[in-house]
């Protein structure tokens, strides 16, 4: 008689998290990488649709499937203090290695005609398009990466796996998305994206501890938020409006 195979009951909750960890680099290929060469009109489009899919997920996941109705803690002083004071370390610490460094050695000089077309690609060819987008990245985006990265992804990790398994999955896959919007800037060869993005990775792990330590989405998004704001900054500098 042939054994029967016990049922995993995690095992949907493992799909659920493998899909969430690989859907934002597919998001991110075909909106920056494949769509490149269409209109502004196609990439935004492409855009919208990925990413109301992805951030739709982590809902749809929770409430409709595993039928839990997950608490939103308020936010917490020691939660936003730690955050706010990590974001304004990396920031200060961005500006001063991109000022003081990177930019009079012209590590940016390859990258700097990329971001641009990139940019004009998406329709953005002003100033007050380029602060409007990067108060959206900074502000709102930012909180939804953390909804999704942390509060969903990290979480059900947490809940699969130990602490530091779950930091180190979570943090390499909120970092694989932006892998390809750096090569797109610096090159697949350039030891800049791998830099660049082994950065990212760590500052996904640092937001992972902290959300992790604080049992709170806020902490993590006001120092994504004071980050975002920092690179859109540098942004700015690099562009030609």
């Amino acid at each position: 008689m042939n054994e029967m195979i016990p049922h995993d009951p995690n095992q949907k909750d493992r799909a659920a998290v493998g899909f969430a960890l690989v859907f934002p680099t597919l998001v991110t290929w075909v909106y920056f990488v494949w769509l490149s060469g269409h209109s502004p009109g196609v990439q935004q489009a492409s855009y919208s649709v990925g990413k109301l899919i992805q951030f739709a997920f982590p809902v749809v996941w929770a409430f409709v499937v595993q039928r839990q109705l997950r608490r939103w803690p308020r936010p917490r002083a020691a939660g936003l203090a730690s955050g706010a004071g990590f974001g304004v370390v990396v920031v200060a610490a961005m500006l001063l290695l991109y000022h003081a460094y990177l930019k009079p050695a012209g590590f940016f000089a390859n990258a700097s005609d990329a971001v641009n077309e990139k940019v004009k690609g998406f329709g953005v060819d002003s100033l007050a398009k380029y602060a409007a987008l990067g108060i959206f990245y900074s502000a709102c985006h930012s909180f939804l990466e953390e909804y999704y990265w942390r509060w969903f992804v990290f979480a059900q990790l947490r809940r699969l796996a130990s602490l530091n398994t779950a930091i180190v999955v979570s943090s390499l896959g909120f970092m694989a998305h932006h892998v390809l919007v750096l090569a797109t800037f610096f090159g697949w060869e350039s030891p800049a994206t791998y830099l660049f993005s082994i950065s990212i990775a760590v500052g996904g792990a640092c937001w992972a501890w902290l959300y992790d330590r604080t049992d709170s989405i806020y902490g993590p998004w006001l120092s994504h938020l004071l980050v975002d704001a920092g690179i859109f900054v540098i942004g700015y500098d690099l562009l030609k409006l």
